[in-house]
């Protein structure tokens, strides 16, 4: 059974946090819709139903068309055990004749950690009730009219506003706020089923590059009969497009029991690997490239002809998995072609890359900043970047003082290579609780107890997440270095760097490597299980493992 008791309780107390003085020892009542099917445009078929993130987290339902109604006070019974009533919908002839009916109340009491379930034409009189036992209470609803949340009918509200001259009140200001605060920190049961959609995941990353390693080493090839004599068993399935990868991710993942992915993955291979979120719109369905196909070609059409050799590249794919509304979200850069080796640059980039999240992942403790973690990992990639040349050094030919670590780290011009932040909260939203991971105003970090300075405000510009670490947070550690030609228009003319030495490297396209860890009392736990070193990695792409 979902633990949702503890989450309820924890969103009060958060909520009356945020109250004004005189609010606070008022009656709260949380009223919330939970989400409803839809349906494809001009069909009468379904489209696969994913519970709200906040309905989930306070009732563990699944049930589409589901209400929940709960009731706390500070000072009474309310207080450490506040009611908790869901309403779920009545099962009908033509649900259980088209499709999977709602479940029956006694079914779904046992199954739910609430007070009481009935369906949802018992809420008005539940909502009638409560006004009467608890006039003045301040009643709380998710964000109206926003489409972003399920919509709540006003109908349900209208008695409560008819009891405002009494006292009481609706509002929308506050509860969603206390969500994300509550769902910031993760308790032991969230962290289980984050572990087990990481560790999905993890497997279905494995899966893509086993089946890479078996075509390197000649333990699949392409035969006749797709369509013609027979079509082709999983197992004699090659991959030599960005598509083909996704599907057998994504087909992992669900012979695993994971009905829905996380977030659409992003599948990139060669130069295309320097675009961050290269999914939608022309993303994810291009073929590898081949030898004849230009570094800078994006055209790649979808004709394979016999006899053709894989280019040398990188296969980027970041994706994962959610299990019972919980997310992962894992990275894995991997060598296509070359015989499943990494080519001498690309072994070089991403092996920087793997130090950068290395240097992260060793300071990361409670009580430390994010933006001074996140830091560190651009001052890696400037020292890496000055030991391959690629930028200068006061050592180096044509470099000076103005050179030094600290003079690029100020000019910004690291961003042009990793624009994008070090990590985000992630939860039951693969992007969790924004509200709480980036607040409006970015808490003091001058206490980040590792003196860290901070550098140029451009690397801060895309972060998600801008807080103090606390014990139970789940964050991704996802460094990267892009070489994309968009970015780098806007350094081509700085003194910074040496351009002979960057334009070896930019074929690479892009690296990055992402893991799900988990915040502890002193220090953090890796939740990805799937390796990232560079011998285990090319083992698995070369076949050799």
């Amino acid at each position: 059974m979902y633990q949702a008791a503890p989450h309820v309780l924890k969103a009060c107390q958060h909520l009356c946090n945020l109250l004004p003085p005189l609010e606070k020892t008022k009656p709260q009542v949380l009223l919330l819709a939970g989400g409803a099917v839809d349906y494809r445009n001009d069909t009468d078929r379904e489209i696969a139903f994913r519970q709200e993130s906040n309905f989930y987290y306070l009732s563990g339902c699944n049930v589409p068309s589901s209400y929940l109604l709960i009731a706390y006070q500070p000072g009474t019974s309310l207080d450490a055990t506040p009611s908790v009533d869901l309403f779920i919908p009545k099962a009908s002839l033509q649900d259980m004749m088209w499709s999977v009916p709602p479940p029956s109340i006694a079914d779904a009491t046992d199954s739910h950690d609430v007070t009481a379930v009935a369906h949802p034409s018992a809420l008005p009189e539940a909502i009638a009730r409560l006004i009467k036992a608890l006039p003045g209470a301040l009643w709380h609803t998710l964000p109206r009219g926003s489409s972003l949340f399920p919509a709540l009918s006003e109908d349900y509200l209208t008695p409560v506003l008819a009891q405002e001259n009494e006292g009481g009140a609706v509002t929308d200001f506050y509860l969603l706020s206390a969500l994300h605060r509550a769902r910031l920190i993760k308790d032991e049961h969230e962290i289980s089923l984050i572990r087990k959609a990481c560790d999905i995941s993890s497997r279905a990353h494995e899966v893509v590059m086993r089946v890479l390693g078996a075509a390197a080493k000649g333990g699949i090839v392409a035969g006749a009969g797709a369509g013609v004599d027979r079509p082709l068993l999983p197992g004699e399935w090659l991959i030599q497009k960005e598509a083909e990868a996704e599907a057998i991710f994504v087909a992992s993942c669900r012979r695993e029991g994971a009905v829905h992915q996380a977030y659409l993955p992003i599948v990139a291979a060669s130069i295309r690997a320097s675009t961050l979120h290269y999914c939608c719109n022309g993303g994810n369905d291009k073929e590898f490239a081949w030898g004849p196909v230009g570094s800078h070609d994006h055209r790649n059409d979808n004709s394979l002809s016999s006899g053709r050799a894989l280019k040398p590249q990188v296969l980027l794919i970041d994706a994962g998995c959610e299990w019972m509304c919980y997310a992962s979200d894992i990275t894995r850069t991997m060598p296509v072609g070359n015989s499943g080796k990494f080519t001498a640059e690309a072994n070089a980039i991403y092996s920087l890359v793997l130090e950068m999240q290395k240097a992260c992942m060793d300071i990361i403790k409670p009580g430390l900043h994010w933006d001074a973690v996140h830091m560190v990992s651009h001052r890696v990639l400037v020292r890496g970047f000055q030991k391959l040349g690629i930028f200068k050094s006061p050592g180096s030919p044509g470099g000076g003082s103005w050179a030094s670590e600290e003079a690029i780290l100020a000019s910004g011009v690291s961003t042009a290579f990793y624009p994008h932040g070090l990590g985000h909260s992630l939860g039951m939203d693969v992007h969790d609780v924004p509200s709480a991971s980036k607040p409006a105003v970015n808490p003091s970090i001058a206490d980040n107890n590792a003196g860290i300075q901070l550098g140029h405000p451009s690397m801060y510009e895309y972060l998600r997440l801008r807080l103090k670490l606390e014990t139970g947070m789940v964050v991704t550690v996802e460094p990267g270095i892009y070489f994309s030609p968009h970015l780098l228009a806007n350094v081509r003319d700085s003194r910074l760097i040496d351009h002979v030495v960057l334009k070896r490297y930019e074929s690479v396209g892009g690296v990055r490597i992402e893991d799900v860890v988990h915040v502890t009392s002193d220090g953090m736990e890796n939740l990805t299980q799937v390796r990232s070193d560079v011998e285990w990695i090319e083992g698995l792409c070369s076949g050799v493992l």
